[in-house]
């Protein structure tokens, strides 16, 4: 397939003056619902991959294959431009690389390689740390050696803000601006304070997951140099409601036919593009 189309528009969006909320997919279905309600980009996290396709915590179980599988089986499944979560890029650098070339095949549009010092070693009871600056500049310049399509966008990913502090955040954005990624993403924002220092630091797009109300803001964002805000991941969890509560009225011994809330068969129709599979039947078969 041709992923060059959908790369091209993300990376106009974050040339763009806007800033937009991704809409959080984790499977065929979730990106086709998200691409029909007009989201301009999609976000694929690792902790949702994680639950998708093992039904286990953010933990740094999932490999790397499956998390491309379930990254390409979206891809696939429509037009959706989708930014991707990949952790720590699964090892060292070498291993940033290759994730790199893994999901660059299975057709991402964007990608974050985080300086989180992960999976958890041994002895630091659950207490999150970053890695050197040194060694988090030598994972972003292996991403960007592992791209052979430029219109894939890097972008290198810190959580500083909440682990250490405000100058150790903008140091480590100084160091990967530098290194030559794309754009520049930081998870626990909670104040303008913070996204305010990080534009007057760099100059390249910004994401960012915000921790509080107070930054969520988007013409201010916009203003500040921020491209993408993450709004959460409900959309998983509440399909995970869904079903749970679905499955139990079932078990209750509540009839099929009682069920609510449940979809239609014209967007079941819609979100599995039957018009398409019946033209293809008609013409083929």
């Amino acid at each position: 397939m041709n992923w060059t189309a959908r790369r091209a528009r993300f990376r106009a969006q974050i040339d763009s003056e806007h800033c937009v909320q991704p809409g959080s997919v984790f499977d065929p279905i979730s990106a086709r619902i998200a691409e029909d309600l007009g989201f301009e980009v999609g976000m694929f996290a690792g902790s949702i991959a994680s639950m998708t396709v093992l039904g286990a915590p953010d933990l740094i179980v999932l490999t790397l294959p499956e998390f491309a599988e379930q990254a390409y089986r979206i891809c696939r499944a429509g037009d959706l431009a989708l930014l991707v979560d990949a952790d720590h890029g699964y090892g060292n650098a070498l291993n940033v690389k290759r994730t790199v070339e893994e999901l660059e095949t299975a057709g991402v549009a964007a990608l974050t390689i985080e300086d989180t010092d992960l999976p958890q070693p041994h002895g630091i009871n659950g207490t999150a740390r970053l890695l050197p600056i040194d060694e988090g500049v030598g994972k972003m310049k292996a991403a960007l050696e592992g791209r052979q399509d430029t219109s894939l966008v890097i972008a290198a990913r810190t959580s500083a803000f909440s682990i250490t502090d405000n100058d150790d955040a903008i140091a480590r954005a100084k160091a990967y601006e530098v290194a030559g990624v794309d754009a520049l993403f930081f998870t626990g924002i909670d104040t303008k304070e913070q996204v305010e220092l990080i534009n007057a630091a760099v100059s390249i797009p910004v994401f960012i997951a915000p921790g509080g109300k107070e930054v969520v803001d988007l013409p201010y964002l916009a203003k500040h140099g921020v491209r993408i805000c993450l709004q959460g991941h409900k959309p998983f969890t509440a399909a995970v409601q869904a079903t749970y509560t679905t499955l139990k009225a079932l078990r209750d011994g509540v009839p099929s036919s009682e069920i609510e809330n449940v979809a239609s068969g014209e967007l079941m129709k819609q979100l599995t593009r039957n018009d398409n599979y019946q033209r293809l039947m008609k013409e083929y078969l």
